[in-house]
């Protein structure tokens, strides 16, 4: 436990093989528990007259090399750990906030997830402390989501927006955007398209002076 935030990690102390599947799974456990907990929370709300605050997360998953083990002194040590792979996996977390959706995970997670979870790539960023980007997904349900033809529609539609924003296509990516509007609610995305009619109306009005990459620079944590 960290203040507001917790740190789960898996493959440590006892071997598992499928940590990425697993951490994954306990996001979409998470995000579960949360919508009904919000439901409870605003049942109650509405009974005693009084307004609805909802519980808001965001998580951030990414999937590595870390240093685990005991770390401190005599005094006091936890059992934690280290590295790149955990910054990585904290920077997504806040990126959920700026990118409006209530997960994000690496590449490396994603692939490692493939065909097993739903996921939809959002992004190429930047991340605060590090110089390489990093394609970014986020989950959107299990594997019965893969099945339903609804998914697979706004997956390529999505896919096809981020072909055209980071070619400099800006009114083609716009295009897009009004096209996979209608369904991107039903799975969760209509925050990101909102993100992404941000950039655009502000990449139309202000056209990016030097080359353009379309690669987003998170100068935040």
């Amino acid at each position: 436990y960290m203040g507001d935030a917790v740190m789960a990690f898996w493959n440590a102390p006892l071997d598992d093989a499928d940590h990425a599947y697993h951490a994954g799974e306990a996001a979409l456990r998470m995000l579960g528990r949360i919508h009904e907990l919000n439901e409870q929370i605003a049942r109650e709300a509405e009974a005693e007259g009084r307004p609805h605050l909802p519980m808001n997360l965001g998580i951030g998953i990414a999937t590595g090399s870390s240093v685990v083990g005991n770390m401190g002194s005599d005094l006091r040590f936890d059992y934690s750990v280290l590295g790149d792979t955990v910054n990585l996996a904290s920077r997504l977390e806040g990126l959920t906030a700026q990118l409006r959706v209530l997960n994000l995970t690496s590449e490396a997670t994603a692939r490692a997830l493939d065909g097993r979870l739903a996921t939809v790539e959002v992004d190429i960023v930047r991340v605060k402390g590090k110089q390489e980007p990093e394609r970014i997904f986020t989950i959107l349900g299990d594997r019965s989501l893969l099945t339903e033809d609804g998914f697979q529609v706004v997956k390529e539609r999505l896919a096809s927006l981020l072909e055209a924003y980071r070619s400099g296509d800006f009114a083609g990516a716009k295009t897009r955007l009004e096209q996979l509007e209608p369904s991107a609610a039903a799975f969760g995305l209509a925050g990101l398209l909102e993100t992404y009619r941000e950039r655009l109306d502000n990449l139309t009005s202000q056209p990016p002076s030097g080359e353009w990459d379309g690669i987003f620079d998170a100068v935040s944590k």
